[in-house]
Parts: C-alpha cells; structure tokens; sequence
C-alpha cells in the first residue's frame, strides 16, 4: 500500500472486484431530465481505471500509451446530482497488446448498480501509432493484485 493519498482503494467488498474510487456527481453531468446523462457514466470508470494504475505505479509506461478500442456498457439505473458513485474497477484479462478491464458503478449509500462497463484498451507505441506487447511489469504488477481472477 502507497502513503500517497489515493482517490481510490483497494477493497474486498464486491469480489471480484479488487479496487475502487469514489465520485460524486456534479450538475454538469446531468441532463434535462436531472440524472446522469449516459455519456457522462464513462469518465467515471475512466478515473477509477487512472486511480487504480496509479495505485499499482502503472501511471506511465515508456513510449506508449493506452487507447480504447471497444466499450460495452450498460446502464441499469439513473444517478443525480450530488449521488456518491463508487466505480470498482479490475483488469480481467491482459492479451498480447491488449488489456480488457471491467467496471461497475454503485450509488452509496443504498449500494444500488448505476451501470456497468467492459472496456478493451490497446497499447500503442507512440512513435509509430501501432499496438505494442504490454510489458512485463505491467503484468506483473496487475497479477499480483488481480491473483487467479486474471486472464492471460
């Protein structure tokens, strides 16, 4: 564990699941409607995913970077302004270049699942915008956290 204060943690409540990072619902991601609109539940895994790299120190890997390739998501319950959203997050399979995370996002405190997410990130070499194997510290780092959950 980091002595760094994290926006995230490491958690055994929802097994699989591993680690989690809390938000909270600004007006701007409202819509018309007051609830969440759906395109705004995405930076929420997007931060549990950053918090969850910077947890294991996978913030910056040399010459590459993640990028999106596929998300699944689906959402089965509103959020409003001002709701705590717990998002758990956890790699479920590393692939050669690739990385396929899962999340879900609950509202605190009645523990109700907003919406879930599969997501697939591809490492890409920045200089010639190509996928790139993912590097062993990288898995190494992940396995020790994820355990036999992991896909490989």
């Amino acid at each position: 564990m980091h002595d760094a204060l994290e926006l995230g943690r490491a958690t055994d409540r929802r097994p699989p699941f591993k680690y989690s990072a809390l938000s909270r619902v600004w007006f701007s991601d409202t819509d018309a409607q007051g609830v969440v609109y759906y395109g705004r539940s995405l930076p929420y895994f997007d931060h549990a995913r950053t918090v969850y790299h910077r947890h294991l120190s996978l913030t910056r890997l040399d010459d590459a970077e993640f990028v999106m390739r596929a998300s699944y998501v689906e959402y089965v319950a509103p959020a409003r302004f001002d709701d705590l959203i717990e998002s758990f997050v956890r790699v479920a399979k590393i692939g050669r270049t690739s990385v396929t995370y899962e999340c879900a996002a609950y509202r605190l405190p009645d523990e109700s699942l907003m919406v879930t997410a599969s997501q697939t990130l591809v490492l890409v070499d920045l200089a010639n915008r190509r996928p790139t194997p993912v590097p062993d510290e990288f898995r190494t780092a992940v396995r020790a956290l994820e355990g036999a959950d992991l896909e490989e």
